[in-house]
């Protein structure tokens, strides 16, 4: 694979970008980084899913691709603006780019949300870990084989009455993903549409192919 946001390890030089936005009424400052998706700027398929939605209900959350953490830290600030202990509510992100792992932990550090966000690599999520939500602008660029293994494997993961909430863009496959996903037993809804991209919400239905 030739050097992406979603490598590992990128080989552009490392810089890093402070930047600052509003999601769901919670100004987040962050730093991104060269050879991090979106660097130095909110993408806009990102906004569009804060625009579209309200954050999760306190549970255990999966940030699918994380990059340096806005999404999941997002959550966790409107988690802690409402008084949510830290303990109830609790955000892992996943993500491929250990450069983007080391942003998204030292920003959750920043905001003093380390103890409600925390960014870890596929491999180190624990293999019995659960989720009640997934929210996600997931790696479209991968390729269509890939990230249906992605999608499946992680949605596997979802409890009996837990949603996934994707944000992809209508030109980059929105509608062929969104049956597609269905067709695999989760059964997924467009809730949102702004700006060339769909917001999708899928929920586990019992044909879901784990």
């Amino acid at each position: 694979m030739s050097d992406h946001y979603f490598s590992a390890d990128p080989s552009v030089p490392f810089a890093r970008e402070p930047f600052s936005c509003e999601a769901w009424g919670q100004r987040l400052d962050l730093v991104s980084g060269s050879g991090v998706y979106s660097g130095g700027r909110l993408d806009i398929g990102t906004a569009v899913l804060f625009r579209e939605t309200e954050p999760p209900e306190p549970g255990q959350v999966l940030d699918l691709g994380t990059g340096y953490g806005v999404i999941g830290l997002a959550v966790a600030a409107c988690w802690r603006a409402d008084g949510v202990p830290a303990g109830p509510g609790s955000v892992t992100g996943v993500e491929v780019n250990r450069r983007a792992v080391l942003l998204a932990n030292e920003n959750a550090a920043a905001l003093g949300l380390q103890d409600r966000f925390h960014a870890l690599a596929p491999e180190d999520v624990p293999e019995d870990a659960s989720y009640d939500e997934i929210w996600s602008n997931p790696p479209i660029r991968i390729g269509k084989q890939a990230l249906h293994s992605l999608l499946l494997g992680w949605f596997a993961r979802l409890r009996p009455d837990g949603r996934a909430v994707l944000v992809v863009g209508k030109n980059l496959g929105a509608d062929s993903l969104q049956a597609w996903v269905t067709h695999q037993g989760f059964p997924t809804t467009r809730i949102g549409s702004a700006k060339g991209f769909r917001v999708l919400e899928s929920r586990r239905g019992p044909s879901a192919k784990t």
